[in-house]
């Protein structure tokens, strides 16, 4: 725990550290504007570089590295380079990022089936502000 931080207390009496909380070190990993649609691009199987950056068009190189690297650290991804000129570099899925993405599609489907309702709620709420 960080010097003078001090454990919540959630309503039912249970004290945890938020820095060292399972969920939120896995949230914060994959919780960013892009990873997801990085590891759904993967979900099609092995991709190229530039393949992911046609599936995502609106991310820049930059970030579509920082993220892949990301990914790479966390487990989620592999990349496979083969000793080519040009070299060919190809990321795909771990088992471990296979078993994210699967448990992120319930996540998807219900986006897709609440995006109304949602829209709704905040035309309603911007109405009222």
């Amino acid at each position: 725990m960080e010097k003078g931080t001090k454990p919540l207390r959630t309503a039912d009496g249970i004290e945890y550290d938020p820095n060292i909380c399972p969920v939120r070190h896995v949230l914060d990993g994959i919780g960013d504007k892009w990873t997801i649609l990085i590891l759904t691009g993967l979900k099609q199987g092995s991709q190229r570089f530039s393949e992911l950056k046609r599936a995502v068009p609106d991310i820049s190189q930059r970030m579509l590295t920082q993220t892949l690297r990301k990914l790479e650290r966390d487990g989620y991804a592999d990349r496979k380079v083969t000793p080519t000129i040009p070299p060919r570099v190809d990321y795909s899925l771990t088992p471990l990022g296979q078993s994210l993405v699967s448990n992120l599609e319930p996540l998807a489907a219900w986006a897709l089936d609440a995006r109304d309702a949602v829209a709704r709620a905040r035309a309603s709420y911007d109405a009222k502000t």
